[in-house]
């Protein structure tokens, strides 16, 4: 069974038969209803103005025993289109991605993809080396390696007279 068919499923499910025949109007057709709402379903794209996560990159943080790594699926952008801000408490990634096609709203099944700027911040769960950071884009995967500061480092103040 397709996604779709799921979804007509569910939306005939959210209906119940006192709901559909609760309507005042006697010339009330279920089916209209039903359809109109699939419309709704199919049509909505992704990043609407409805929508909150819009343009909000998804990212997988983790450590090693050195760094702490962020992945970002970032499918559509270059390079040359992203532009990442690394302090040492904190990283920003920013971005745009241009749809290349021109389709109308109505020639739409699904819409889900994001097409526009996007933006994510991520505050780091320790301090980092912000100088030796480092950025790798590869097959729509942006990588940060970011080296720990090294906390038990102890360092020798000469005193001064």
């Amino acid at each position: 069974m397709t996604r779709k068919n799921y979804d007509i499923i569910e939306c005939i499910m959210n209906y119940s038969d006192s709901e559909l025949f609760q309507e005042q109007n006697t010339d009330f057709d279920p089916s209209a209803r039903i359809e109109a709402e699939l419309a709704s379903i199919t049509k909505k794209p992704a990043h609407s103005e409805s929508n909150p996560s819009s343009g909000i990159l998804t990212v997988d943080v983790y450590q090693t025993a050195d760094a702490i790594v962020i992945k970002s699926t970032i499918a559509g952008a270059t390079a040359d289109e992203l532009d990442i801000s690394v302090t040492n408490e904190m990283v920003t990634i920013k971005g745009s991605r241009k749809m290349e096609d021109k389709v109308s709203a109505q020639d739409y099944y699904y819409q889900e993809l994001y097409w526009g700027s996007f933006s994510r911040s991520i505050i780091l769960p320790e301090e980092i080396d912000a100088d030796n950071a480092k950025a790798l884009l590869k097959n729509g995967v942006l990588t940060l390696r970011l080296p720990k500061l090294a906390k038990n480092k102890n360092k020798k103040l000469r005193i001064t007279s």
